[in-house]
């Protein structure tokens, strides 16, 4: 059996394992979802799987459930980071949440020449990511980062890990992801709107494991973009194939 709501919990699962309620919790359980004691809801922390609970104690500024049966095991992403140059608020919101449903593992703001936001909620935007896999039924919750330069991304870069480089200066040439082995780690890389700057489009294209590819034969919007990517990624390498 599976509730109809799901919710992330920062607590350990288990058999008879009893879970608190923040305040908040409570109030979205109790207030807008009416839910009472004897009711039940699917919880997942990220690490244990999903868990089928029963409400056992109900107010407004708390409650207890009680898990009664492991209903998915953790299924865990492929090893793919998603880089982004963050744009207006609501189209960033939308990136991490739709990043967060197809499968990266991990989300990571960057700071290129052309950005035009230099700040960002990472809080808020973490909380998009947990709202995001609460909605797809994921048991897994992608980390988002703090904002960081892109050249101090690539002076950190992890060996072993593949870049697929999305340049909007290569409208319609071919992709050949296909080309390489699935399981590796990899990463994808999406540019501001004002597109990479020539510095910056030099010294990827020189980093031996970066792959320059494609996204059609149309100029994508950012938000757009991070989806098509991904959508390529997955079907070529990824847990979709």
């Amino acid at each position: 059996m599976t509730a109809k709501i799901r919710l992330y919990v920062e607590h350990p699962l288990g058999p008879g394992q009893s879970v608190p309620l923040t305040r908040e919790q409570a109030h979205y359980l109790f207030g807008v979802m009416r839910l009472s004691v004897g009711g039940q809801v699917a919880l997942f922390n990220g690490q244990d799987g999903e868990w089928l609970a029963d409400v056992a104690e109900a107010s407004k500024r708390g409650g207890l459930l009680s898990c009664a049966e492991q209903t998915k095991p953790l299924q865990l992403p492929p090893d793919l980071w998603l880089l982004f140059a963050p744009i207006k608020k609501a189209r960033t919101d939308f990136i991490v949440e739709k990043a967060a449903e197809m499968g990266a593992a991990r989300i990571m703001p960057v700071q290129t020449e052309f950005t035009n936001s230099e700040r960002i909620r990472q809080d808020r935007l973490q909380a998009h990511a947990v709202e995001a896999a609460e909605q797809c039924g994921g048991t897994f919750v992608p980390e988002v980062t703090e904002l960081q330069r892109l050249d101090r991304v690539l002076d950190a870069w992890p060996e072993g890990r593949q870049l697929m480089f999305c340049d909007e200066a290569e409208v319609g040439s071919a992709l050949r992801l296909a080309e390489n082995e699935p399981g590796q780690p990899w990463a994808i890389l999406i540019g501001p709107e004002g597109g990479f700057s020539d510095q910056e489009r030099k010294r990827l294209k020189a980093l031996p494991y970066a792959h320059v590819v494609s996204l059609g034969p149309r100029i994508l919007r950012a938000d757009t973009a991070a989806v098509a990517a991904m959508t390529m990624w997955q079907q070529a390498l990824g847990d979709w194939s």
